[in-house]
């Protein structure tokens, strides 16, 4: 149970909430009792504003006493007549809280706790010290109002940590419910994924983390749909391009077999032929597969752009030639030499000029450009074919992926070229980009880091 996320919640909220609350009511109450004395004390000592007065009489006393009768049977009249117009009880006690004199009547011989109040003046009777206090000193009468009072402030706070508490919970569920729902959603999404229902999205409804974690799923779940859309094309394009060459080769060797047709060079030729385009699905196949695991066997090593350039046009001349698609070279002379493998580097080129060969109309033109990016050489292939629509640019690279869903073998075969490419140039430190526009042109650039010195 306590592996749910909102149980873990609710009780760190509780838990937080007992120790905050249950700490502010501790210092609060202890510091309202320490305030609650010393305003009581306060105000008892002083119940009288005139204390000059009480003063000056009681040193009058001190200075006309006849001596005729103990001075202390004087200063308990006195006593009682400052008692009468003050309201206010009076004692006299030496240092250790002897009571001398009792406006009361009360406490005269006994021994009082001084430290409920303080005295409001000193004299001397008698040679001996004696302090006055104007306080109602009565220890079980203070003591039973700070009782009450402390109460009524814990009965306070206890009401406040109640309330407290609840918000808190309140507010804990409405903010647990805000989290988890979108994470339910989440896991309801994921394992009807998990059941192979790809086209399951979250709804996005906030811009915080979680609004963010949805739109990350609805990106995945996007392009897990896509490459499991390219998976089952991938799988229906290979089973045709390998349909077409195995009827063909099986076509001749039964005909071969059955003696209707005669083992010339050319139907050897042609039956080589077809087992050659099988060859080359297969080899494509493999080199993607070596380039997307990391496990390409690159001998990167300073390489000479140009001449890696010229072998490649040279050795598609027959095919631009029957297409009477013209190629032009535009290298700077004091090009850099790239740190790259120049056979994988041929092959990129290859492949590029062979697309740009296959969607250029007869007559067109492919423009090989290369310049200098900071630390990069970025070469450039151009051609002013048919061009590709924007919204097939952003998947072009991918495997399987054909702008031209038609199926002859020259709109582009099962859609491995740019994959490839892709991943040999990146292999090599590089970037590829596609810029293209309909009827118009495409134009790929990639790039490869300048050898150092």
């Amino acid at each position: 149970m306590f592996s749910s996320l909102r149980v873990r919640l609710l009780t760190i909220t509780i838990v937080v909430l007992i120790i905050a609350v249950g700490t502010v009511a501790f210092f609060a109450s202890r510091s309202m009792t320490s305030q609650f004395r010393l305003s009581v004390q306060g105000i008892l000592d002083y119940p009288s504003l005139n204390i000059d007065a009480k003063i000056n009489a009681i040193n009058k006393l001190l200075t006309t006493h006849s001596g005729d009768r103990p001075i202390w049977e004087d200063l308990q009249v006195l006593g009682e007549q400052l008692e009468r117009t003050s309201q206010a009880r009076f004692v006299f006690a030496d240092l250790d809280g002897n009571v001398l004199s009792d406006s009361a009547g009360i406490l005269i011989g006994e021994q009082i706790n001084t430290n409920l109040s303080k005295p409001f003046a000193a004299f001397l009777i008698e040679k001996t010290p004696v302090l006055a206090y104007i306080v109602p000193l009565d220890d079980f009468n203070i003591t039973a109002i700070e009782d009450q009072f402390i109460s009524s402030v814990n009965r306070s706070l206890l009401i406040a940590i109640a309330v407290a508490g609840l918000v808190g919970l309140l507010l804990t569920l409405l903010l647990s419910q805000s989290i988890l729902i979108p994470i339910d959603a989440l896991t309801s999404a994921s394992r009807a994924m998990e059941k192979g229902d790809l086209n399951q999205r979250v709804e996005v409804k906030s811009k915080d983390e979680l609004g963010q974690l949805g739109k990350a799923f609805n990106s995945m779940a996007e392009g897990l749909n896509r490459l499991e859309q390219l998976r089952r094309n991938m799988v229906t394009d290979v089973a045709h391009e390998l349909r077409t060459p195995l009827s063909n080769i099986r076509g001749y060797l039964e005909a071969l077999r059955d003696g209707v047709v005669e083992p010339t060079p050319e139907a050897i030729a042609s039956i080589h032929e077809e087992a050659m385009l099988l060859n080359r699905l297969v080899d494509d196949l493999q080199e993607l597969a070596l380039a997307e695991a990391g496990q390409l066997d690159l001998v990167r090593q300073p390489v000479d752009l140009r001449e890696v350039v010229q072998k490649a046009v040279q050795s598609l001349n027959n095919q631009t030639s029957e297409k009477n698609v013209s190629i032009e070279v535009l290298l700077p002379d004091d090009l850099p030499l790239v740190e790259a493998d120049a056979e994988r580097m041929g092959q990129v080129l290859r492949n590029l000029i062979n697309n740009a060969a296959i969607n250029t109309p007869t007559g067109g033109e492919i423009c090989i450009e290369a310049r200098v990016c900071d630390s990069q050489v970025a070469v450039s292939i151009k051609d002013n074919g048919v061009g590709i629509s924007k919204e097939h640019l952003p998947f072009v690279f991918e495997r399987f992926y054909r702008a031209d869903r038609s199926r002859a073998r020259s709109t582009g075969g099962a859609g491995l070229g740019l994959a490839i490419v892709k991943q040999l140039v990146e292999a090599q430190g590089g970037q590829v980009e596609i810029n293209s526009q309909i009827d118009v042109g495409t134009t790929v650039t990639f790039t490869s880091p300048i050898a150092s010195s």
